[in-house]
C-alpha cells in the first residue's frame, strides 16, 4: 500500500505537532520552514519559560477562548494531560504553577523545543527551511502539490498549514498561508491585535514606565458596556498600560474600540476594601502619624513611586500633615483608590501582539478534521484558524491539539 505523503508548512508547535503525529502514523512528512530554524516563537512563549498549557477542566478551559466550542473536537483527541504526559513520557519533567499554568522544570522554552525537535528526527520527518513555499497546487478542489520558492515541486496527498497569524512577524509569521487559503475562497475573518498592550491619552504612564500594580482590578467602560478582571497585575509602559490583566482582556478592549468613540479604564488599586473601609484605614493611619506630611503616610499604602501622581491627582497639596486632612480629602482619595482612571487610546499595533485574533473562518473548517470544507486534502492548525484566547497556556495547547488533530486525518484519509 502506497504510503500517503504529508506536507506541513510552518513549524511552529501546531506545525511540529502535525509532522509528529502524521508520521507516528507511517505517512511520509515533510515540514517546510521558510526560516533557518524551528520553533521561532514557540522559543519566545511564556517570557522565554514556555507556558506550554493549563491544567484547568475541558470546560472552564474553554471558556477562555474565542469560539472555544469549535476546538471541543481538538481537545477530546488530545489535550492537556495528553499533552503533559508527550513530553514527560520523552524524559523532560513539567511543573503546574499558580492558575493552573504549566511550564517545563527547566523553565526553558527551548526544552520543550527540543523534544519537539527529538521526536521529528524520530519519525524521520524530512525538513526543509530556507525554502518558503510559493505555491499549492490544487485540481478539481484536491491537493496535489505543493512549489517551493527555489521552483522544487512536492507531490502531496495532504497539505497542512501552520503558517500562524501575523502577530511577531519576525518569528515567521507574515500572513502567506492566510492569503493561500483565501486565494482558495476560504473566508478570512479580520485580523486583529489579541493579548497587546494598550495606549492610554493620559501622559501620566511615561512617568510610571516599568512600574507594577500587583493585587488591583480593572474595570473597561464604554456607556453602559463594562469588562471586569479578575485580581491580579498590571504593568505601567511609555505608552500605556500592558500586564496580564491588560494582554488577557485587550481583545474585548479592541472590540469596545471598534464599536465606540470613548472607552476608559479605571484601576482599583485596593480591590479587597471599599471606600468606606479605605476611608477608614486612612483615618487609622493619619491618626497614628498625624504631624507626617502626606506623602509619606501614603508610603503604607502606594508603592513609592506611584504616591506622587496620586496626590496630584486627588488635587490635595503634597505637604500637607495628615492631622490637616479634611473629610472631603480623604473622600476623595478614597474615591481615587477604587477609580483611577485612565483613558483608552487604542491597541498596540498587531505586529506587536502576542497573538493574532481572525484567520480563516470556521465555518470552511470541519472541526474533527481540521481539513478544509472547500479543498480536499488542505487542513489548517495553530493560529491560522480564527480562534484566539487568554493566556495560561491556552494558545499553545490549542496549536498543539490542533495540530494533532489535522496531522492525524492528514495522514489518515
Amino acid at each position: 500500500m502506497r504510503k500517503i505523503t504529508v506536507v506541513v508548512v510552518g513549524a511552529g508547535p501546531a506545525g511540529m505537532m502535525a509532522a509528529i503525529r502524521a508520521a507516528q502514523i507511517s505517512s511520509d512528512v515533510i515540514l517546510i520552514e521558510k526560516k533557518p530554524s524551528l520553533g521561532n516563537k514557540l522559543l519566545l512563549s511564556g517570557k522565554g519559560r514556555c507556558n506550554l498549557t493549563n491544567a484547568c477542566e475541558l470546560d472552564l478551559f474553554l471558556e477562555r477562548f474565542n469560539n472555544g466550542q469549535f476546538l471541543r473536537d481538538a481537545f477530546n483527541k488530545f489535550f492537556n494531560r495528553d499533552l503533559m504526559d508527550f513530553f514527560e513520557n520523552r524524559g523532560l519533567r513539567l511543573k503546574v504553577e499558580r492558575q493552573e499554568r504549566v511550564f517545563p522544570v527547566t523553565d526553558n522554552s527551548s526544552s520543550i523545543l527540543e523534544v519537539l525537535k527529538a521526536e521529528l528526527q524520530k519519525n524521520k520527518v524530512r525538513v526543509i527551511t530556507r525554502n518558503p513555499v510559493k505555491e499549492i497546487l490544487v485540481k478539481d478542489k484536491l491537493v496535489k502539490a505543493v512549489i517551493l520558492s527555489d521552483q522544487v515541486s512536492i507531490s502531496a496527498d495532504s497539505v497542512i498549514l501552520t503558517t500562524g497569524g501575523v502577530s511577531y512577524g519576525f518569528t515567521g509569521s507574515s500572513g502567506e498561508g492566510l492569503a493561500m487559503a483565501k486565494l482558495f475562497g476560504h473566508r478570512i475573518v479580520d485580523l486583529k491585535p489579541g493579548l497587546v498592550g494598550l495606549e492610554v491619552k493620559q501622559e501620566y504612564p511615561k512617568d510610571l514606565e516599568g512600574l507594577t500594580l500587583k493585587n488591583i482590578r480593572l474595570k473597561f467602560r464604554s456607556g453602559k458596556k463594562e469588562i471586569v478582571s479578575e485580581v491580579g497585575e498590571l504593568l505601567f509602559t511609555g505608552f500605556g498600560i500592558s500586564g496580564p490583566l491588560v494582554l488577557s482582556l485587550s481583545g474585548k478592549v479592541a472590540d469596545l474600540l471598534s464599536a465606540a468613540d470613548e472607552v476608559y479604564a479605571e484601576i482599583d488599586l485596593k480591590p479587597g476594601l471599599t471606600p468606606e473601609k479605605l476611608e477608614s484605614r486612612l483615618i487609622r493611619e493619619f491618626k497614628i502619624y498625624p504631624r507626617k506630611n502626606l506623602k509619606n503616610t501614603l508610603k503604607e499604602l502606594l508603592p513609592l513611586k506611584l504616591i506622587a501622581l496620586f496626590i496630584k491627582l486627588t488635587g490635595i497639596n503634597a505637604e500637607k500633615k495628615a492631622n490637616q486632612v479634611t473629610q472631603s480629602e480623604r473622600q476623595r482619595m478614597a474615591h481615587l483608590f477604587k477609580n483611577l482612571r485612565l483613558d483608552i487610546k487604542s491597541t498596540r499595533p498587531i505586529e506587536e501582539a502576542m497573538v493574532t485574533r481572525g484567520g480563516v473562518s470556521l465555518k470552511d473548517i470541519n472541526p474533527k478534521t481540521m481539513e478544509s470544507r472547500l479543498i480536499r486534502g488542505l487542513y489548517f492548525a495553530g493560529e491560522i484558524i480564527d480562534i484566539d484566547a487568554d493566556t495560561g497556556g491556552f494558545n499553545l495547547q490549542a496549536a498543539f491539539s490542533t495540530g494533532y488533530l489535522a496531522g492525524e486525518n492528514a495522514a489518515s484519509s
